[in-house]
């Protein structure tokens, strides 16, 4: 593994670009994708107002340019994009407007579900939390036939809160492979909670097995938001990656897009 295609700078909520690519150069990566959230359209949770670079992206794509005089790692403009359905025209037109290296499109929330929060699920039974749970994977089919996205980020994001865990089922893996073997777009290794709640990356490692046994590529993303999660993840992600014999297909995430990466 040698690029992370998954981190966030002071664009959306991360560390300051520099201090990024320094810790990218630390752990050995040749290769950092800058993927701050991007949020096409408002929404009842009130994110679109904190993750504005749907304004800001031509500012930080001059930031990127700069900084690449200053480092040998290949440096990806990229974006993590909500995926609302409903709203796929308006995404695709900012996204043609945009012209991002990639994107990685995510589901943080579907419907009456908010899954960055674990707020609502407080006083939930097993049969609601079922009921939630069911409801992101309906919404991650629906992104990846989208074809919207070059990258699926963090499947099974649910496993996250702790009310949810363990309501996400094989069934529901199953229904994102038949969808992946399908579509362009790759899922991908994410390490945001290997040292927090999950203890685990995204999807369960436990199902690996099952996405290799279709054939399916990964990409590997640290999901880091300050330069010591990016130093203690990346390790995490290489190590995966030897273990399970993952390929990553890095850099290549489409033809049509490989051309025009910088």
């Amino acid at each position: 593994m040698q690029t992370d295609v998954h981190t966030h700078t002071t664009y959306s909520d991360g560390s300051p670009l520099e201090e990024m690519i320094t810790a990218a150069e630390d752990a050995g990566l040749s290769a950092l994708g800058l993927t701050d959230h991007c949020i096409v359209t408002d929404d009842e949770f009130g994110r679109r107002a904190k993750y504005d670079l749907v304004e800001t992206y031509q500012q930080r794509r001059e930031d990127i340019d700069a900084a690449r005089d200053a480092t040998d790692l290949r440096l990806y403009d990229a974006a993590e994009v909500s995926y609302v359905e409903g709203t796929e025209s308006e995404i695709a037109a900012f996204l043609e407007t945009a012209d991002f290296a990639y994107t990685i499109g995510s589901v943080h929330f579907a419907g009456q579900y908010n899954y960055t929060s674990a707020t609502q699920y407080a006083a939930a039974d097993a049969q609601q939390c079922r009921a939630a749970a069911e409801r992101y994977y309906d919404a991650v089919v629906a992104l990846i036939e989208s074809e919207l996205f070059d990258v699926v980020g963090h499947l099974d994001l649910p496993e996250r809160i702790p009310a949810l865990r363990r309501h996400t089922t094989r069934g529901d893996y199953e229904r994102v492979v038949r969808a992946l073997t399908d579509s362009e777009t790759i899922p991908e290794v994410n390490a945001g909670r290997v040292h927090r709640s999950l203890g685990r990356v995204h999807p369960d490692p436990g199902m690996l097995d099952l996405f290799t046994e279709y054939g399916i590529q990964f990409v590997f993303g640290s999901d880091s938001h300050t330069p010591a999660e990016l130093g203690e993840r990346v390790p995490v992600l290489r190590t995966l990656a030897d273990t399970h014999d993952l390929s990553s297909v890095a850099g290549e995430l489409r033809a049509s897009q490989s051309q025009r990466l910088p």
